[in-house]
């Protein structure tokens, strides 16, 4: 079986062609194979955030399709940093022109990706679209006594930090916070409350805090439903942006770049709204690929990786350079 290992801000993923595999694995073979190769002590060169699987797609004028595993083996309905280098990996495969926007399917859309300008030299980005966007309870699996949630307490959560929940399609709940509470370990136990058996959200949630950095600027720090803490979520990024234009920027917001740091990288974000008064994103990152890996996926999955054949692709030593260039 052949893998290749990719990452968006940090973000890092697995990502098999299920197009090309020699091996089909079963449902459960997939959850097994996610749970040992991305675990993050035991797992495969230090494990990684998830499994990005590349599908045939049955949908008309669509590329390919992609799926998401987490790394405690369950299924995320999108991953925006994944989705970039799902879209630029279709892009080599389909000899795809790096100017022409293409679809590719996911859990509950089609989303448009196209390539974009490099972030930095030999640093790839590609722009995807975020979508469907619903601010409503019941797409985001919520049960506070409130329809919907905007910058607002939640007493059983917190008696002074307010937030606001959105699910793009992932669910997301957002607090704007100062510098000591985002250094702070309040993220880490209020996560991992809402990502265990509780009330209020009871099938999990992200959970992002925000530090608004310039009228432009935000840092977003999240700990992802089915990872835990993670150098960057793309969708918690993108939901984070758009929260932030509708309650700080108003419709000046719209159409503008916005640049957003997190503890892998930064990534650019821009908040559209359709003419149905609908919202969708367009996130803007980089799209590395760090290494080619041969591995037996049956042994993979009881965790020996004995035999595995590890190429590094020189990526990464580019991508951290631009990581520094952001500290100076």
């Amino acid at each position: 079986m052949r893998l290749l290992k990719v990452h968006g801000s940090g973000n890092d993923f697995f990502l098999l062609d299920q197009m090309e595999a020699q091996i089909q694995l079963t449902e459960d073979q997939l959850k097994q194979l996610a749970q040992s190769i991305c675990d993050r002590k035991r797992g495969l060169h230090g494990g990684a955030d998830g499994l990005l699987l590349v599908l045939k797609s049955a949908h008309k004028n669509v590329v390919a399709r992609m799926r998401v595993i987490n790394s405690d083996g369950s299924e995320a309905s999108m991953c925006g940093n994944g989705l970039r280098t799902v879209a630029r990996y279709v892009v080599t495969k389909e000899k795809i022109s790096p100017q022409i926007n293409f679809k590719i399917e996911t859990m509950y859309a089609d989303l448009q990706v196209k390539a974009a300008a490099n972030l930095a030299s030999d640093v790839p980005a590609y722009e995807v679209e975020i979508s469907p966007v619903s601010f409503a309870d019941s797409k985001i699996g919520m049960h506070v006594g409130q329809a919907t949630l905007q910058n607002s307490l939640v007493p059983a959560l917190s008696d002074s930090l307010k937030f606001s929940a959105v699910a793009v399609p992932n669910p997301h709940l957002i607090s704007f916070v100062d510098q000591q509470t985002l250094k702070s370990n309040q993220l880490v136990k209020m996560a991992t409350y809402l990502n265990s058996e509780n009330p209020y959200f009871p099938d999990g949630v992200n959970v992002s805090f925000v530090q608004k950095i310039s009228s432009n600027e935000i840092f977003v720090k999240t700990f992802e439903r089915g990872v835990g803490l993670t150098n960057a979520c793309g969708t918690a990024m993108s939901a984070s942006s758009l929260i932030y234009v509708l309650q700080q920027l108003g419709q000046a917001g719209l159409e503008q770049t916005l640049k957003v740091l997190n503890p892998g990288g930064m990534v650019q974000t821009i908040v559209h709204q359709r003419l149905d008064g609908s919202y969708c994103i367009s996130l803007i990152g980089n799209a590395t690929v760090t290494a080619s890996v041969s591995l037996d996926a049956k042994e993979a999955m009881f965790g020996n990786f004995s035999q595995v054949k590890w190429s590094e692709t020189g990526e990464q030593r580019a991508y951290e350079n631009f990581v520094d260039s952001l500290k100076k």
